[in-house]
């Protein structure tokens, strides 16, 4: 019997509806609930074939215990993350620059899910995490992304250091954070196809990933934090990127 998962929340379950209807086993929903929110994800559920159950809150807390879930549960069948062998084709088949995140052992799943939610609204083509001491999709992690998790390609690699250098071989700048950095986030070239990565909560880089990158660069700080989360950090890169690529015909790149 396949592997299944718990997706929570709103946007969660319904990004799964729109996007993935084929993988939902079950769908519960809070019996009384008939607002705008609920009847849309309903409509979306009848329009996908997936049957609606509407069951006493109990039932949800039972099936998603101490989650936040707004009213909704799903069970999905769960999939394998994508690896490595998948992630270069992907890769030459875009159109354009390519425009990755890596993140380097984030093991907080909002950190992740936040990540993950940037990420799509700034456009990246995929995300990359380690394998190893690292967060991958849980429930909270796709709630948290709201949506995103499903749109976004996520990667997890056994081995993060080689799969930099087969992205160098792509031709891919790799674009490190580090505190010490001496060049500023804003001096950056970020035009071209372009990797950022950033470390883990607390302790950055790993040492093999800091000496894979071409460049490493610092966001100012100047007040008197030395630091920022992971997921405002990334928000701050992604956009300073999305800004130096340009607009296109009033969209981003």
């Amino acid at each position: 019997m396949a592997e299944t998962e718990i997706l929570h929340g709103l946007h969660a379950v319904q990004a799964a509806l729109e996007h993935e209807p084929e993988r939902i086993t079950g769908l519960w929903i809070e019996q009384g609930r008939h607002d705008r929110r609920i009847r849309e994800l309903e409509e979306t559920a009848r329009a996908a074939g997936v049957k609606v159950r509407r069951v006493p809150r109990e039932a949800l807390e039972r099936r998603a215990p101490g989650r936040r879930h707004q009213g909704v549960v799903a069970e999905v069948q769960a999939l394998p993350p994508r690896d490595e062998a998948q992630l270069l084709p992907l890769l030459e088949s875009l159109a354009e620059p390519a425009f990755l995140l890596v993140l380097d052992g984030v093991q907080d799943p909002h950190n992740l899910g936040a990540c993950l939610r940037t990420a799509d609204a700034a456009g990246v083509h995929a995300v990359i995490a380690p394998k190893d001491r690292a967060c991958g999709l849980t429930g909270t992690v796709r709630k948290v992304a709201s949506g995103a998790a499903e749109t976004v390609p996520f990667f997890q690699v056994t081995n993060l250091a080689r799969t930099l250098r087969r992205l160098q071989e792509a031709g891919i700048w790799l674009v490190g954070t580090d505190v010490d950095a001496d060049t500023d986030l804003f001096a950056a070239d970020l035009t071209g196809p372009l990797a950022l990565i950033l470390g883990a909560e607390g302790r950055g880089l790993r040492r093999l990933t800091r000496e894979a990158c071409d460049i490493l660069i610092s966001l100012p700080m100047r007040g008197t934090v030395q630091s920022l989360n992971v997921s405002v950090a990334t928000g701050i890169c992604l956009y300073e990127a999305l800004r130096q690529r340009g607009l296109d015909g009033g969209r981003w790149k």
